[in-house]
């Protein structure tokens, strides 16, 4: 008896764009292939919907594989994630199961452009304006702030930081950067920024700062209440990097109390946002589902890259295998 095609299913394609993205034909007749839209919420729903699969493509950290999980995922084999870092993977738990994990290339330029449209949606009030057109509303009700002359604060100056860095400069903004071990010779490397002296600093002297660090366990909480109470009450915060940076209920006071002008918001501690989580209300919040990466291009290579890492690993030659 011929034995089944190994399965493989592709986690929270919200979408429906991981089959469209990539072409999948190397997999015909080797691999069954299919998605699953809807995020599974919990270990329970996890468990029951992909049991039976050998191969999992997750799109960044929608769905954590924690080592409890893992376990009750006897037949899987393969981990194929979207990017070559995920902090929400058990690599220690796969290893011990023979389970090989494998990434993807990802690109810089999507969250970079998606900072950019929350800090130009928060700072010309561009939701309300054009809500207020499409609802028949007023006609001007706010008034926009410049950039230009402005300073911008980027905690953190990596590949994502430095292209938020150059379109601030193009919009004739000052620059600061800030972090944990930022040096004066890699800030040297991008024209026109200039190394705040300290985090204190770099939140005191911003109208925007915007976050670009790794989360791990040195940065988790590298923003709470002093660094909030040090904003300027007209200035703006920015994350697009990942929610674990700021202390949440720090955050939430300051928006609350207004320490500062408001917050453009594109990840959060639990994704998705629970519908009545304040974050989706407050009148100071520009909030996104967490689109950073999500692009054409960046799904492209996503997904087109998954196909590639399962292609190699049928033929027992794994590549970008992480950890």
């Amino acid at each position: 008896m011929t034995s089944p095609l190994p399965r493989c299913a592709v986690l929270d394609d919200y979408q429906g764009a991981a089959l469209a993205s990539a072409d999948w034909g190397p997999l015909a007749g080797r691999v069954e292939v299919r998605t699953v839209r809807e995020h599974l919420d919990g270990p329970d729903a996890v468990a029951a919907a992909v049991g039976d699969c050998e191969i999992l493509v997750v799109m960044r950290e929608r769905t954590p594989l924690d080592a409890d999980l893992i376990a009750r995922l006897p037949r899987l084999r393969l981990v194929v994630t979207s990017g070559m870092r995920n902090a929400s993977i058990d690599l220690a738990a796969c290893r011990e199961r023979g389970i090989t994990v494998c990434g993807t290339a990802s690109g810089s330029e999507p969250p970079a452009e998606l900072t950019w449209a929350l800090i130009l949606g928060l700072a010309r009030h561009l939701v309300p304006e054009a809500r207020a057109v499409r609802e028949g509303g007023p006609w001007q009700s706010t008034v926009g702030t410049d950039l230009a002359g402005r300073t911008l604060g980027l905690l953190g100056l990596g590949k994502i930081g430095g292209r938020v860095a150059a379109v601030g400069r193009a919009f004739g903004m000052e620059v600061l950067a800030w972090s944990p071990h930022l040096t004066p010779e890699r800030v040297a490397a991008h024209e026109g920024v200039r190394l705040a002296g300290s985090r204190a600093e770099l939140f005191a002297a911003s109208d925007v700062v915007s976050l670009h660090l790794v989360l791990s366990d040195r940065t988790r909480g590298i923003v709470g209440e002093p660094e909030l109470r040090a904003m300027r009450p007209s200035a703006y915060l920015v994350n697009t990097s990942r929610a674990g940076l700021v202390d949440g209920s720090a955050l939430l006071r300051g928006l609350r109390e207004g320490w500062f002008a408001g917050a453009g918001l594109d990840v959060y501690e639990t994704e998705p946002l629970p519908v009545g989580d304040p974050l989706r209300t407050l009148p100071n919040v520009l909030a996104l589902p967490h689109l950073g990466y999500v692009s054409r291009a960046n799904y492209a290579r996503y997904f087109g890259q998954a196909v590639e890492d399962i292609t190699a690993w049928l033929t027992g030659e794994p590549v970008r295998v992480l950890g």
